[in-house]
């Protein structure tokens, strides 16, 4: 083999291989799950796929896993945020919560129970029923998500709702470690109770 084969092969490689991991990663993501406000479902440390495609044309479900850029956080100024000092947004990485109200939904939060228009959600994935109470309407191009440890999550419950545009993708399956092994089937979504 000649030297200018060589090289022709190795840039052949190389460009196949940046298209590879272009490609993957244009239609997905692979995400690690950092806290506990998607406890039991989700621990610290573990590792998800994501797919970025999943909602491409809308079709957002109830009890769908989600990733997000958190909207600003409650408790900081738009001024601080905008001028973006070094360390004021490490607390801005994506969050991972679950989709309990779609546009046009009224999501009520009473005596430890979370109703959907007027449905209790038979939610067999949550660690602890909320402590917290209220009712929200879900405005059009927007999402209401809860953490499923609902007690330790800065969720809509805290900032309301979540704009779909900041949606990331679907969390498809844990993959790491390889004990938690998982895929996020529609069978855990919340829904409601007969």
């Amino acid at each position: 083999m000649s030297w200018r084969q060589f090289f022709l092969d190795l840039a052949e490689t190389v460009l196949l291989a940046v298209i590879l991991f272009v490609g993957i990663n244009l239609v997905s993501a692979r995400v690690r799950v950092e806290g506990y406000s998607m406890r039991p479902t989700l621990d610290d440390g573990q590792y998800m796929l994501v797919s970025r495609l999943a909602y491409l044309r809308g079709g957002y479900q109830r009890g769908d896993v989600i990733i997000f850029r958190p909207p600003m956080h409650p408790e900081e100024s738009l001024w601080r945020r905008l001028l973006g000092f070094p360390g004021l947004h490490d607390h801005y990485e994506d969050y991972v919560k679950r989709i309990i109200g779609l546009p046009g939904d009224t999501v009520k939060i009473e005596n430890g129970q979370v109703f959907v228009n007027g449905q209790k959600l038979d939610e067999p994935y949550i660690s602890e029923p909320p402590r917290y109470f209220g009712e929200w309407t879900v405005p059009d191009g927007y999402l209401f998500v809860l953490g499923d440890n609902r007690n330790d999550s800065s969720d809509s419950h805290q900032w309301n709702f979540l704009p779909q545009e900041n949606v990331i993708g679907k969390a498809l399956l844990v993959y790491w470690p390889l004990t938690d092994i998982m895929v996020l089937k529609s069978n855990q979504a919340a829904h409601a109770a007969p």
